[in-house]
């Protein structure tokens, strides 16, 4: 007979592993989460088609809770802190006044990581 939750797969933190700002932040709470929080580097991970495309992934944080459910952004980042026994510290980013100011600094940062690492932009000289 199976563990009552043994059908049960963890949530799932998308990362991206290129960058170095979100590799350190990963290895922290790598060694801080519980088993119900799996870590994935979106660029080592296989093509899924039940998943967002790895583009998306890379634009701004991705969780997939244990039910399938994704949250993005903040609330990715506070649910998969809630998998630490610190995680309580971090429910305040939700909180209704504060909530909408976190997530314009969040939006910004991850454009501003997601052009920093993957815009192809090239500046074209004259000879």
């Amino acid at each position: 007979m199976n563990p009552p939750n043994a059908h049960v797969r963890p949530a799932a933190l998308f990362y991206d592993g290129r960058c170095s700002i979100c590799t350190k932040e990963m290895d922290r709470l790598g060694r801080m989460k519980n088993e119900g929080l799996e870590l994935i580097d979106i660029h080592a991970m296989e093509p899924d088609p039940d998943l967002p495309a790895p583009d998306s992934l890379l634009r701004v944080l991705h969780l997939r809770t244990s039910g399938g459910l994704f949250l993005k952004g903040v609330d990715a980042n506070v649910a998969a802190w809630s998998f630490t026994r610190i995680g309580p510290l971090f429910k305040w980013m939700q909180w209704p006044i504060i909530a909408p100011v976190f997530n314009i600094f969040y939006t910004r940062w991850a454009r501003w990581r997601y052009d920093r690492l993957y815009s192809q932009t090239c500046s074209a000289r004259e000879t």
